[in-house]
């Protein structure tokens, strides 16, 4: 399963549904920008029990904000995706399913948007099982999230789809693509 990038609130929680059930039944899933985006709401309802968390882009008045705008952006309304444009690094952490699939401990990647993982709940989120797998060089943004529990389970913050070809697909859609083949083997013996 994908979950795309995106914008807007149309289809939000049928995103959060069906990630949630990716997560329970173990489906190899990867959310892109908003999609791990939706992965971390899902994750902080579902298994924090943080009733209502949301993002602060689709529901400003949610007690638990665990995706919110970025500190630079207040006040920037209507701006766009004026912010994080562009290639930024990503430190990857070792030994996780990022760093196996990738193969090294530094990337670059291509981002658009405003809104990011809220720090605030990093520890609450870590503590149940959520892996923050890719930060920010200086570890201050969350770029990308992973649930070892799960075969193939990714979120990042960036659009990797701007960097694959046909003929040299991009890491993270070989990885989901080689998780669901494994799974369909599984499933003729």
């Amino acid at each position: 399963m994908i979950i795309p990038g995106g914008f807007g609130d149309r289809g939000i929680e049928g995103k959060i549904s069906a990630c949630r059930y990716a997560r329970e039944n173990n489906i190899p899933f990867l959310g892109i920008c908003l999609g791990m985006q939706i992965a971390v709401i899902e994750f902080a309802r579902n298994v924090c029990g943080l009733e209502n968390a949301h993002s602060g882009e689709f529901d400003d008045t949610t007690p638990h904000r665990v995706i919110d705008i970025m500190p630079d952006q207040v006040g920037m309304a209507g701006s766009g995706g004026t912010m994080r444009l562009g290639a930024y690094p990503c430190k990857i952490t070792c030994g996780t399913l990022l760093n196996k699939l990738y193969g090294t401990d530094a990337i670059r990647e291509r981002h658009r948007h405003r809104f990011e993982f809220n720090n605030r709940y990093l520890k609450q989120l870590k503590n149940k099982g959520l892996v923050i797998c890719g930060t920010s060089p200086d570890g201050h943004l969350v770029e990308s999230v992973e649930l070892p529990a799960n075969g193939f389970f990714v979120g990042v913050q960036f659009h990797p789809e701007f960097k694959s070809r046909p003929n040299r697909p991009h890491p993270l859609f070989l990885g989901l693509v080689r998780a669901a083949l494994s799974i369909k083997s599984c499933e003729k013996k």
